[in-house]
């Protein structure tokens, strides 16, 4: 233990050590960690919340982090949890990963800032917390910012009866959630010594992180943790849009079970008295392969962590009750389909766009869709596949969500709409417009490392404007302030914030997304 580090945690607080120099130490519950600094912030990487679930751990609850004596150097992330590669993700075979990460302003006035904690996303299947440089986020917004790992894919979501109980807390299929919690408990333990509000907590996260954040509102194991909480592009209530896996979904407990029990037999477990010694003796490699087989990975409902879907909480009123941002992309699907592509090698033809729509829909609803949507009018089949699937499944689902929380806590709506937005630096273009994709605002409120950010001075303006929305709403639970443009709340004419280079102005979401037709389409 280093001389003097009792007072590392009033240093940090103000963002300054000795002699005037900036604090790059911090005590923590279990230890003292050095950070580094930046241009004007400080930063805090690898930092343990919970013990590695390895060996007997795998599948059992996160377990507290062993102390450390020494000052622990926390200048690099910590291992990505076990994971395949995918289109623009490495692979990774480390099941030691529940770590995190902790970016703070370099100065403050001295009183304790609000905290932001993101949740990654990407299908639960894949990235990383580190993915997300929130430099920015936190020197511009005077907030502080906490990212993490958590157990993706079998790792994270496997839903077996041999593993529940025992280990587990809880029932089996959301020991990815439980790492959620156990990474918010940590911020709460933790928050003062970095200069944070441990009452001040913003839950935010994207795509599979907007279905945690979505989650966690439901889950009453979560109830306190946080005050606010931004879902973006989350897909936690409405339509299943895929015909094959339904993605990153709440799944009833009886549905993931049988998935769990599929994958144990497919690897050699299949027997009940043995599966559970068994699937803990089968390599990280084996594994990770069954993350996205059959219905892919995702939340269990039923009992345990979730006792309810978020449609049916958010329904009944039955969630955690706090300000809520929820937003979407104007063009979700494009990315999708773009990537469907460059997986398969194959562009979308109008035979297999005509073929999709009949997979999706009653063969009277196909008819009438492909009418309103027909391929010529679009750029290419692409196109219009991401269009029939950007207005039903993402559009007006997120429309109807608005509606619903808005009934009952303040919820203030927004749509990403820069359909110049930088495309993958890494990922081929299709042959459409990229448009506002999914994930496209990633890259204006983080240094994202898998996009490569704004370009113009018009995105430029934009990035700045969310900063200020996302972090005046960490500080009041309302994004108006701090020289943006007025946001009113969803329940003033339904008003939906269209976030555009150059300007912000509301969107009518329901004549954009052709909102009244697909009421009539069956779901």
């Amino acid at each position: 233990m280093i001389s003097g580090a009792a007072g590392c945690s009033q240093a940090a607080h103000h963002g300054e050590g000795g002699q005037g120099r900036p604090a790059t130490v911090v005590r923590t519950d279990a230890g003292v960690v050095e950070g580094r600094l930046g241009t004007d912030t400080r930063m805090f990487q690898g930092i343990p919340y919970a013990a590695p679930p390895v060996g007997r751990l795998r599948w059992a609850s996160p377990q507290p982090a062993a102390p450390w004596s020494d000052v622990r150097t926390a200048t690099e992330p910590g291992n990505r949890c076990a994971q395949a590669a995918g289109l623009i993700d490495q692979q990774s075979s480390s099941e030691d990963c529940l770590y995190l990460n902790v970016t703070t302003p370099l100065r403050s006035s001295g009183r304790n800032l609000p905290v932001m904690v993101w949740i990654h996303g990407n299908g639960f299947i894949n990235g990383a917390g580190s993915l997300y440089d929130a430099q920015r986020l936190a020197g511009m917004g005077k907030v502080i910012v906490v990212s993490f790992n958590y157990r993706l894919g079998v790792f994270g979501f496997l839903d077996h009866p041999a593993l529940d109980h025992g280990l587990s807390k809880h029932l089996s299929g959301n020991f990815g959630l439980e790492d959620q919690q156990a990474a918010l408990r940590w911020v709460r333990r933790n928050a003062a010594a970095f200069g944070g509000d441990l009452a001040n907590v913003t839950l935010f996260g994207e795509s599979a992180g907007g279905t945690s954040v979505c989650a966690h509102l439901v889950a009453p194991g979560s109830a306190g943790l946080f005050q606010k909480a931004i879902l973006q592009s989350a897909q936690c209530t409405g339509r299943k849009w895929s015909p094959g896996p339904p993605t990153w979904f709440p799944l009833p407990r009886a549905e993931r079970e049988r998935h769990g029990l599929d994958v144990a037999a497919k690897v050699g477990c299949s027997d009940l008295r043995t599966a559970a010694a068994c699937l803990r003796a089968e390599p990280v490699a084996e594994l990770v392969k069954w993350s996205d087989y059959g219905l892919g990975s995702g939340p269990t409902v039923g009992a345990g962590i979730l006792p309810m879907t978020p449609e049916q909480a958010f329904a009944t009123g039955r969630f955690n009750r706090v300000p809520i941002i929820q937003g979407t992309t104007r063009d979700e699907h494009r990315l999708f389909t773009a990537a469907i592509e460059a997986v398969t090698g194959q562009t979308t033809t109008d035979a297999g766009y005509r073929q999709q729509i009949r997979t999706l829909f009653t063969s009277t609803d196909a008819a009438r869709v492909l009418a309103r949507y027909p391929a010529d009018r679009f750029q290419s089949p692409g196109e219009a596949l991401s269009a029939v699937i950007s207005d039903w499944a993402w559009g007006c689902t997120a429309l109807d969500r608005d509606r619903t929380l808005d009934r009952q806590v303040p919820t203030y709506a927004y749509e990403f709409d820069d359909d110049q937005a930088p495309w993958f630096s890494t990922l081929k273009k299709p042959n459409f417009p990229t448009g506002a994709f999914h994930g496209s605002e990633l890259q204006y409120l983080f240094a994202d490392e898998q996009l490569p950010g704004p370009a113009t001075p018009a995105q430029h303006q934009l990035a700045d404007t969310m900063v200020r929305y996302w972090a005046q709403f960490a500080y009041m639970g309302d994004p108006n302030g701090d020289g943006a443009a007025p946001w009113p709340r969803f329940g003033t004419g339904e008003h939906v914030q269209s976030l555009q280079p150059g300007k912000t102005e509301p969107a009518d979401l329901a004549q954009e997304h052709r909102c009244d037709f697909w009421k009539t389409i069956a779901s």
